[in-house]
């Protein structure tokens, strides 16, 4: 690596598990990169659910990975590993990485980043690739979400739903969404949700059977959703489950997915295989990013903090007062 490089760099560490005060600034060794990696100065990165759930001690790196927090990053390529071909030193990147993005400097596998959209800032861009590789590998390449069918997107005003909302318009879906309150929905509107539902107001269920059922359902939300969700499904429909806010067990009646041909699936990300990434990131540039540098794909960002102030970032994102993504910003 470069002498001009600093040995060590900041870091936020998990002192203990437990809330977002366990959130702690520590040195580390800067990490070199492996043959296929570059080495990533950090301009921000992303929050994301699976970093909360890591800090409270429920979702433990797979093996091989970073035991620090952070799935997104962006910023400026430092250090090239001795197989990278595509990048240069100084090319301006944003990267799903493997864990360790809340740090000034991250190594990432070459083939998971991706060019800067033009028109977005740097920190912005740090928000683009967990909810971006997470909906399009779920909805489009695993459900096969196709233009015309109706696609229902459950907490349309965080990061993961206002990335569905606005894939599925792009790519000719009729969007229904639910959130609460009014001021979540109001956003959800302007995304381009052709329904919005205030789940606190309203019964989705009977909604979204007055509108045929819904072809693909994306869920965050677990717990009474379930069984709800089978309801509200057309026959053959696809639901996925990417997170459990309201818990994973639950006593459900299956009689639906059978009488309804229905697929109940879920994922993780970061588990997947590196080569599956890379062919999301590929797919990714190819068909979104000119959605996105055309204006018709918004960046959503709700609010930068300093990486010291990761805790208050988590704290943010606990309470659901947030629209959108939540980045840390590296000085």
């Amino acid at each position: 690596m470069s002498s001009n490089l600093p040995a060590t760099m900041k870091v936020i560490e998990i002192s203990a598990p437990g809330g977002p005060e366990v959130l702690k600034l520590a040195d580390r060794p800067l990490p070199k990169p492996q043959a296929n990696e570059v080495l990533i100065r950090v301009a921000a990165g992303g929050v994301n659910g699976p970093d909360l759930m890591q800090r409270k001690g429920l979702y433990p790196p797979p093996a091989g990975a970073s035991d620090r927090l952070g799935l997104e990053v962006a910023g400026e390529v430092a250090a090239l590993g001795d197989r990278v071909e595509r990048w240069s030193v100084g090319d301006k990147v944003t990267a799903l990485t493997n864990g360790g993005g809340y740090a000034e400097y991250c190594a990432v596998d070459a083939q998971h980043c991706l060019p800067i959209p033009k028109g977005i800032e740097l920190r912005d861009a740090a928000g683009l690739p967990e909810t971006f590789f997470t909906v399009w590998s779920n909805v489009f390449m695993g459900a096969a979400l196709k233009a015309g069918e109706t696609f229902l997107v459950h907490g349309g005003a965080g990061g993961i739903g206002t990335t569905a909302i606005q894939l599925g318009k792009a790519f000719g879906a009729k969007v229904i969404a639910t959130d609460s309150p009014e001021a979540r929905c109001r956003i959800c509107r302007e995304l381009g949700a052709d329904c919005v539902i205030d789940y606190r107001q309203q019964d989705f269920v009977e909604m979204v059977r007055k509108e045929g059922g819904a072809n693909v359902i994306l869920d965050i939300v677990g717990g009474p959703n379930i069984e709800r969700n089978f309801r509200a499904a057309a026959h053959g429909g696809r639901i996925i489950q990417l997170a459990f806010a309201l818990g994973s067990k639950v006593d459900i009646n299956l009689m639906p997915v059978m009488l309804k041909r229905l697929t109940y699936t879920g994922s993780t990300l970061r588990t997947r295989p590196a080569a599956f990434k890379t062919r999301i990131a590929q797919e990714l540039e190819a068909k979104v990013w000119p959605q996105i540098e055309s204006g018709r794909i918004r960046v959503v960002t709700h609010h930068a903090f300093p990486l010291a102030e990761a805790g208050k970032a988590h704290a943010l994102m606990e309470s659901s007062q947030h629209i959108g993504k939540i980045v840390l910003t590296v000085q």
